[in-house]
C-alpha cells in the first residue's frame, strides 16, 4: 500500500511523493476503487503480509487506515496475516496516534529514525530530531508493540566511526529486534544531488560509507544481530517476512501511485502521478500502468541478485530444478573469480558472500548474470 504523502521532502529522497495533502480523501478512495480493481491479480492466493510504506503512511489517521484494511479484508483472503506493518515518522508518533493504531490492524511499525544525531537529521532535511526518536520507539513499546524496526542511514558527511558504533549500540539497548541500514546515495535529480553540484552541501564519501558497513557487520555480529540480507539485520525470529517474500520471489500485489506488483510472470508499476492515478480510477474506472513480461533469463538474473543479498545465497539445484543443469553450470562458473578473491564462499552447493563480498554485493550479482539469449 503505497502512501504517496510527506510532510516535506527530505535532501535524499528520489521515491515519488507529493507534500500537498489536499486530495489526499480521493486518493485514499482511488485506492480502494483499486484494490477491487486488482482482486484476482494474485489469483485468490491468501494474503500472509500487508505493507503501509510511503511517502509517510503515519500521515493517515487511523480510521483511513481501517477503511483501506475493510477494502482488503473485503476482496481479498485475509486470515491470519503475518504482519500488518505501518512505516512511520517519529514525529507522528506521539501517544495519542499511537493508541489510535492500536485500535487498526496493524501489528508491526517501521520507524523512519534514520539517525540518532541532530546534525544529521538536519543535514539529510528530516521533519524530527533525535529527542522525537527516543520518544517514538519508547512510546510504541510502552504501547505494546514489541514488533518493531527501524531505518538507519551511515555514510552521512559529519558522521565519525565513533558516532555510528554509538547509534549501533543504542538500537541495541533501546532492545529494538529489526533495524534496516543503508548507505547515504545520492541519486541523480534529487535536493542532495543539485547542493553537492553547486558546492552547498558536502559530498558523501564512498570509502567512509565502506569503513561504516564494515563496522555494522562487526557491531551487529557482537550485538546479537543476524545480518540475514545486505541492509537488514535482526535479532533471532525477527527477520521481517514481507520482505523476506519479495527475496524469495513471492508475488505481491501493489496499491497506489508508482506501486510495483509482481504475479511471478510479469511486473507492472502505476502512474507515478496523483492527480492522473486519481481520475484514472474514479472517474475513468481504468487504472493506468506500465508492464513488463520476464522472460526466463531475467527470471533467473533477479534470483541471483536477491539470493546473494540474503544470508541464505544462490543454490545451484535451486537453479537446476527451476532452469537446467547448464544455467547452474554457468552460474558456478562465473562465481569461481570471486571465490578465489574471497568474495564468496561456497556452503555444499549454496553460493554465499563472505564479509568482504557484502562490499561488493551489486557488482558480484551483475557479473554473475546470464547473458540474454
Amino acid at each position: 500500500m503505497h502512501i504517496p504523502f510527506c510532510r516535506q521532502a527530505c535532501v535524499y529522497c528520489n521515491f515519488h511523493f507529493s507534500t500537498s495533502l489536499k486530495h489526499k480523501d480521493e486518493l485514499l478512495k482511488a485506492m480502494q476503487v483499486e484494490l477491487e480493481m486488482m482482486r484476482d491479480y494474485l489469483n485468490g492466493a491468501e494474503i500472509a503480509t500487508i505493507y503501509f510504506g510511503g511517502g509517510t503512511p503515519s500521515l493517515l489517521t487511523a480510521d483511513e487506515i481501517n477503511r483501506l484494511m475493510d477494502a482488503i479484508f473485503k476482496f481479498y483472503p485475509v486470515l491470519n496475516p503475518d504482519e500488518i506493518t505501518l512505516e512511520a515518522n517519529p514525529d507522528d508518533l506521539d501517544k495519542i496516534y499511537i493508541r489510535s493504531l492500536k485500535n487498526t490492524p496493524i501489528n508491526r511499525l517501521s520507524i523512519g529514525v534514520q539517525s540518532f544525531r541532530d546534525e544529521d537529521l538536519l543535514y539529510m532535511k528530516r521533519a524530527h530530531n533525535s529527542n522525537q526518536a527516543d520518544y517514538a520507539i519508547k512510546a510504541a513499546q510502552d504501547a505494546g508493540y514489541t514488533n518493531l524496526s527501524i531505518d538507519l542511514i551511515y555514510g552521512i558527511p559529519g558522521l565519525k566511526d565513533n558516532d555510528w558504533k554509538e547509534a549501533l549500540n543504542r538500537v541495541k539497548n533501546l532492545k529494538i529486534p529489526h533495524f534496516s541500514a543503508y548507505a547515504l546515495t545520492v541519486e541523480e535529480k534529487t535536493a542532495l544531488h543539485h547542493a553537492i553540484l553547486n558546492k552547498k552541501s558536502l559530498p558523501v564519501d564512498l570509502s567512509q560509507a565502506a569503513v561504516q558497513f564494515e563496522i555494522l557487520m562487526m557491531q551487529a555480529a557482537i550485538n546479537g544481530y543476524d545480518h540475514y540480507e545486505i541492509s537488514n539485520l535482526a535479532l533471532p525470529g525477527h527477520k521481517a517476512i514481507h520482505n523476506s517474500n519479495y527475496w524469495s520471489g513471492m508475488p505481491y500485489l501493489g496499491i497506489g501511485p508508482a506501486a510495483h506488483s509482481f504475479n511471478g510472470a510479469s511486473r507492472r508499476w502505476n502512474i507515478s502521478n496523483n492527480p492522473l492515478y486519481t481520475k484514472s480510477l474514479l472517474t475513468d474506472r481504468k487504472l493506468t500502468f506500465e508492464e513488463e513480461i520476464l522472460t526466463h533469463t531475467e527470471h533467473l538474473n533477479e534470483y541471483i541478485m536477491t539470493s546473494l543479498r540474503t544470508s541464505g545465497g544462490c543454490d545451484l539445484d535451486y537453479i537446476t530444478s527451476n532452469w537446467d543443469s547448464v544455467y547452474s553450470g554457468m552460474v558456478e562458473k562465473s562465481s569461481h573469480l570471486f571465490y578465489e578473491k574471497k568474495w564468496l564462499k561456497y556452503e555444499g552447493r549454496t553460493i554465499v558472500l563472505t564479509e568482504k563480498g557484502k562490499l561488493f554485493a551489486d557488482k558480484i550479482a551483475s557479473e554473475m548474470f546470464i547473458a540474454k539469449s
